[in-house]
């Protein structure tokens, strides 16, 4: 983003996804709109988060490498995600975003990208 950096460098890299991934799986595993849609144990879903998230701030391709191109639309169908549920869920963002020490201006700029993800996301009425 600047002096030719990905955000993924900019925000910290590795170290940086090492906090965040497990503050917002932390806070999803204990949000009551979020546990019915999620399985018990996170740590799968918590791989996969943090292989997308790496690839989708500029940093290695490593989703892709493992898991083929994303498709997250599809990938999410088969749970009911509700309005109710998106804000849930970019709530615990929000918060693991925070604890994570993601500072400006590239917290407002992942945050806007994953906001619009999220309302991609939904595909069931409240």
């Amino acid at each position: 983003m600047t002096n030719g950096q990905s955000i993924f460098e900019s925000i910290g890299g590795f170290k940086t996804m090492d906090k965040w991934i497990p503050a917002f799986y932390k806070r999803v595993g204990e949000h009551p709109l979020l546990i019915p849609i999620f399985p018990d144990d996170l740590s799968e879903v918590a791989h996969k988060q943090y292989l997308f998230m790496t690839q989708f701030l500029g940093g290695p391709p490593l989703y892709n490498e493992e898991r083929g191109h994303p498709r997250l639309r599809r990938r999410h169908l088969p749970f009911e995600i509700t309005p109710a549920r998106r804000e849930a869920w970019l709530e615990c963002m929000h918060e693991a975003m925070i604890e994570a020490e993601i500072a400006e201006p590239y917290f407002s700029a992942i945050f806007e990208r994953l906001s619009m993800t999220a309302t991609h996301m939904m595909n069931t009425p409240e």
